[in-house]
């Protein structure tokens, strides 16, 4: 197990998107296992992946950062603008935060969300959880965000999940 001080957080760049992808699957595999189904999470493709994370670290008003040791990348977030249709603006949206799942329970997670969350100016930060994910509900609240009673269906391998909404003022 990696301590949090051998880890590098810093922006990402296209040539990361590779490894990102890598990541996200394996987190998505091993978050995901008892909620989405073994074909989909078998049908996750880097390359596929790799093309989505190159246009985000790329787009205008989003932040990708990455998570690093001596093996490579090992985690990665990703924040931009709320998304949802009840947003104020400034208000701020945590698309993804995973990590490969060797690193999970090593304080890497933990070095990310205070990254994230010490560059924010004001306003409020939302992010969605699958309803199942019970380590990523504690994880969040453990950052001061809160289930805000607000819900949604999203359709992921061909199964309708409920998700959850969490918030940070």
């Amino acid at each position: 197990m990696m301590a949090p001080e051998d880890v590098t957080i810093r922006p990402a760049t296209t040539t990361d998107a590779q490894a990102i992808a890598r990541v996200d699957i394996a987190s998505w595999r091993g978050a995901y296992s008892e909620i989405l189904p073994d074909s989909y999470l078998a049908s996750l493709d880097i390359t596929d992946r790799a093309g989505q994370w190159t246009a985000a670290v790329t787009a205008r008003d989003t932040t990708v950062l990455v998570a690093e040791d001596e093996s490579g990348t090992i985690g990665f977030t990703s924040v931009g603008p709320c998304r949802d249709e009840d947003a104020e603006p400034g208000d701020l949206e945590i698309y993804a935060i995973y990590l490969h799942p060797r690193a999970w329970g090593s304080g890497v997670a933990r070095d990310l969300m205070r990254t994230v969350l010490d560059g924010l100016d004001s306003g409020s930060v939302t992010l969605w959880i699958l309803e199942g994910n019970e380590r990523a509900q504690h994880f969040y609240r453990r950052h001061g965000f809160q289930h805000d009673g607000t819900e949604r269906i999203d359709e992921i391998g061909g199964q309708p999940l409920t998700q959850l909404r969490f918030r940070r003022r």
